[in-house]
């Protein structure tokens, strides 16, 4: 099984690879799943989420879920379920779900239009270790 490098040497973090094809049937490349990640991943450092943290994924749409899972692997946090928020202080979410969520955790909406203008105009590139460290 071939992988995906998402990192620089010192935080290699590796992604099983999965299709050739770009998205469709609700599969995504292995190139846009790792810029979209790193995009997503940047958010998430941007507000405090860093190495450790235990994230809750309240993400339905498939494509969705599994850019959000790499994103939160990808800067050394721990994916959990919805149901796991409650020891959470972050998660990830769409405007669908966030009404069944908890108020007490800092739920980042996928589909929120602030969320989608930060999106699109962060970087894609791969994550260094200067950006891993800016939140420690």
């Amino acid at each position: 099984m071939s992988t995906l490098v998402t990192a620089p040497a010192d935080n290699v973090i590796q992604l099983p690879r999965r299709s050739s094809a770009p998205i469709a049937d609700g599969r995504l490349a292995d190139a846009d799943l790792d810029r979209w990640a790193n995009r997503l991943a940047r958010l998430l450092l941007g507000r405090g989420a860093g190495a450790g943290d235990r994230i809750a994924l309240a993400v339905d749409p498939r494509v969705e879920a599994v850019v959000a899972e790499a994103a939160v692997r990808k800067i050394g946090a721990v994916p959990v379920s919805a149901e796991e928020q409650s020891d959470t202080g972050f998660g990830i979410t769409t405007r669908s779900r966030r009404g069944e969520l908890s108020d007490t955790v800092d739920w980042l909406v996928l589909d929120d239009r602030s969320t989608l203008r930060r999106y699109l105009v962060s970087s894609d590139a791969p994550l260094s270790g200067i950006d891993l460290r800016a939140v420690s």
